[in-house]
């Protein structure tokens, strides 16, 4: 894993958007003042893959990602692993609650040649490339994939922070054996050991199937191969014998059907006849036209006698005067007696409204009269109000007065206004003139009440009066259309004799009626006597056609019962002598049957003799030639059915045989490789191989870290350091002091990126290694060593080295630096050097 690109927002002491940009830095240093962030660097890269930093103490830290008073953290690393390019990205928010949760998360790959800084313009994740995880879950899977590595074995060989930089040098022998397993990929013998032995399983379940198969295969022997042959072959005898014999079968059944059928035809004629009887109501057919008709001349004669009465009565009608005339004359009488009632009436009213009319306009004037002395009452008052006013100016003046306000005479202000003098003229002009004006108000209102009720009064007179001219001219028209009248009493008489005369009019009307529906009843019974005399014949008809072919006797048309009897009698003296000549035919087709029971009873014998069984063969109406002919073709398809099977099953076991050969040859491959790989002799010896490489590549770095006086051993899977200092003595590494700590752990450290890098078959390869540890501790010769053996594992160009120090001597050597520093809002990296 190499990163090429850091972008970090709201993160722990970056609060502000920081990218760090690691393209082609291939030896690189973050410098800067303790605290201000450098191992923050790390840490964010820690977190973008596996979501947790060494020293948050695990995943429920992660509150300590967000910076103070921030709400949210962004972080995204690009990264290349085993030749691909990868984003992984995280959002940390802070709920309403004070929650810190994990937001989104997500890796993709990006596709080949993509360039990081297009990452710049604002891209949409969509534009990023595959998805490989979408949400925090998926997101430990996909990384370790891409990777190859786990969180404690990438901080363990790849980020080394604070205080983890020993741990691989002080691990317990298996944690240590399984990074060395996951960066060799020394796993693959397992899962080859293990894909072994579920193939050898595997070919021993096909082997049990397949010889099941061939059990079930056992009957395809040579013989039983043969045997099929030979009833095949008799098969096919069997249908050529069916085959020559079917003909006569064939004949018989001609000659049976030929007999059954003239049976048949003899009975069917015998039933046909017999059947043969004249209707039962043939008497009463045959009468009942006459009496239709005699009834109908009845009818017709009462039809006649009721249409004269009815035009006798109509002519009387017509002489006894106009009913209309008579009605509307008696109605000119009723409305003569209502009009002259009404005119009566009005002319009564016409007085009185007259007299009330006359006595509102006589009031009308005499409330205008006080009007007008009103006024001039009132206009008499105003004059004495002037007078008063004139008469004394001061008192007139003090109505004008305003308590506070300036005085029109003197223009000085007001304290009080004086009261008006009780002698005052003016006031009692004033008093005078107030009443005054009420009462010419109040005859004001009179005269306008008494002027409304007037008028109301005259407008009813007016249409009184002109009521009163419509009736007198109406009368007078009444009068005049009346003159000849004989008088209502005459005319009522003359409107009831017309009337008696119309109801007795209606009463022939219905006696006509009557009489004609009786003659159209009388009319169909005659249709309907015919009607079924004709049925009668047509039934006739029919009966005689259906036995033309007999050859009937000829009918006598003017009499039905005549005809009847003499087809009766002929149609007797016919079954008689067909039930005759009908046991003659009984015996025909007996003896018919017996012949083609007998051709087929031979062809039966030819199935017996065959061994196969026959199809039932009798009178049942099948076909016993075409039944026999089909078993035997049927017998002929099942055997050579019986011979493809038996031959595809010999080629089937053939088959299975050979795959038997191939499983039982598998199994024993896969068996063997199992057995071999089962005691992980082999793994045990790669492991044992790497550990030598990476204790010898230690100890040599060890041993110029310091100055020669220690080389690193291993024994058993721990590790000790020998001191040549003090005789050579082996002892413990935990027994060495902080600074010789540091220098066996950079020597292991170094190792592995340096020796089991290259011996990595997998994306688990170490393309970087970044060191957080305290270089202050070395003294000048030893950081000097330390320089330049990251200087000559940098200068091989395989592979990124990386350095955490806020050293200046170890920082100036380092081409690529990138400068960390803090101030109170946020801290910010810069990139000087190369």
């Amino acid at each position: 894993m190499r990163p090429l690109r850091l972008d970090l927002a709201g993160f722990t002491v970056f609060r502000e958007e920081t990218t760090v940009d690691f393209t082609d830095a291939d030896f690189f240093a973050l410098v800067g003042p303790t605290g201000s962030g450098k191992s923050t660097i790390l840490d964010a890269i820690c977190f973008a893959l596996y979501g947790t930093v060494p020293r948050w103490g695990g995943t429920r830290g992660i509150s300590n990602a967000l910076a103070p008073s921030a709400n949210e953290a962004r972080v995204r690393l690009v990264f290349d692993a085993a030749g691909s390019r990868y984003v992984a990205s995280r959002v940390v928010r802070r709920d309403g609650r004070g929650n810190v949760k994990t937001g989104n998360a997500g890796l993709q790959r990006m596709p080949p040649g993509f360039d990081v800084g297009k990452l710049d313009t604002g891209m949409s994740p969509d534009d990023l490339g595959e998805v490989l995880a979408g949400t925090p879950a998926e997101m430990t899977a996909a990384v370790e994939q891409a990777v190859g590595l786990p969180y404690d074995q990438f901080t363990s060989c790849v980020v080394l922070p604070q205080g983890q930089f020993a741990d691989f040098l002080h691990a317990k022998p298996a944690a240590r054996q399984e990074i060395l397993v996951n960066l060799l990929d020394l796993g693959v013998y397992d899962r080859v050991q293990k894909a072994a032995s579920a193939r050898a399983s595997a070919a021993e379940a096909r082997l049990t199937a397949v010889d099941q198969l061939l059990d079930g295969l056992a009957d395809t022997d040579d013989d039983t191969l043969a045997a099929t042959g030979q009833r095949v072959t008799e098969m096919r005898r069997l249908a050529g014998e069916v085959e020559a014999a079917v003909p006569g079968l064939v004949d018989a059944e001609r000659a049976t059907a030929g007999a059954a059928d003239a049976l048949a035809a003899l009975d069917a004629e015998i039933a046909h006849l017999d059947a043969v009887a004249a209707p039962a109501d043939l008497g009463t057919v045959a009468g009942a036209v006459a009496t239709a008709r005699a009834a109908a001349d009845e009818a017709a004669t009462a039809v006649a006698a009721a249409e004269e009465r009815e035009e006798k009565l109509r002519g009387e009608l017509a002489a006894a005067g106009d009913e209309a005339a008579l009605r509307l004359l008696l109605t000119a009488h009723a409305d003569r007696d209502r009009l002259a009632a009404e005119a009566a009436t009005l002319t009564a009213g016409l007085a009185g409204a007259q007299t009330e009319h006359d006595a509102a306009a006589a009031a009308l004037e005499a409330a205008r009269a006080t009007a007008r002395r009103a006024t001039a009452d009132l206009e008499a008052a105003r004059l004495a109000y002037q007078e008063a006013q004139t008469a004394d100016r001061a008192a007139a003046l003090r109505t004008h007065l305003t308590a506070g306000g300036p005085c029109p005479v003197c223009e000085q202000p007001v304290p009080a206004v004086p009261p008006v003098p009780a002698a005052s003229a003016v006031a009692a002009a004033e008093a005078a003139g107030h009443a005054a004006r009420k009462a010419a108000d109040r005859a004001e209102k009179v005269v306008a009440e008494r002027d409304r009720t007037a008028r109301d009064l005259e407008r009813t007179l007016d249409r009184a009066r002109a009521r009163h001219e419509r009736l007198t001219t109406d009368l007078a028209d009444l009068d005049g259309r009346l003159a000849d009248s004989p008088g209502p009493d005459a005319v009522r008489r003359e409107l009831d004799a017309v009337a008696a005369l119309r109801a007795t009019l209606d009463e022939a009307g219905t006696a006509v009626r009557a009489a004609r529906e009786t003659g159209r009843r009388a009319t169909a019974a005659v249709v309907a006597a015919q009607d079924r005399i004709r049925s009668a014949w047509r039934a006739f008809d029919q009966v005689r056609d259906g036995l033309a072919r007999l050859g009937p006797p000829a009918a006598d048309r003017d009499d039905l019962t005549a005809a009847w009897d003499g087809l009766c009698s002929w149609a007797a003296g016919e079954v008689d002598r067909r039930r005759a000549d009908r046991v003659a035919a009984a015996g025909a087709v007996d003896a018919a049957y017996a012949a083609r029971d007998g051709a087929a009873a031979g062809i039966v014998a030819l199935f017996t003799a065959a061994g196969v069984d026959a199809p039932p063969v009798g009178r049942t109406g099948t076909d016993p030639a075409r039944d026999l002919t089909r078993a035997a073709a049927v017998a002929v398809e099942r055997a050579e059915a019986d011979l493809r099977r038996l031959t595809e099953r010999r080629e089937q076991a053939a088959e299975l045989r050979g795959q038997r050969s191939g499983h039982e040859r598998d199994g024993r491959v896969a068996k063997a490789l199992a057995g071999h790989l089962r005691a992980n002799n082999f793994e045990r010896w790669l492991l044992a191989e790497a550990l030598d490489q990476l204790v010898d590549g230690a100890s040599g770095i060890l041993r110029e870290l310091s100055s020669g006086q220690y080389d690193l051993v291993h024994d058993k899977g721990e590790f000790y350091v020998v001191d040549h200092h003090d005789a050579g003595l082996r002892r413990a590494v935990r027994t060495l002091s902080g600074g010789e700590t540091f220098q066996a752990s950079l020597a292991l450290a170094l190792a592995l990126s340096e020796r089991l890098a290259g011996m990595s078959a997998t994306a688990a390869s170490l393309e970087s290694i970044v060191l957080d540890e305290g270089f202050g501790t070395l003294d000048a010769a030893t950081l000097d060593t330390v320089a330049a053996t990251l200087e000559n594992l940098a200068a091989r160009g395989d592979r990124m080295v990386g350095v955490v120090t806020h050293v200046p001597a170890l920082a100036e050597r380092v081409p690529v630096r990138f400068e960390v520093r803090k101030d109170a809002r946020t801290a910010r990296v810069e990139r000087t050097g190369l």
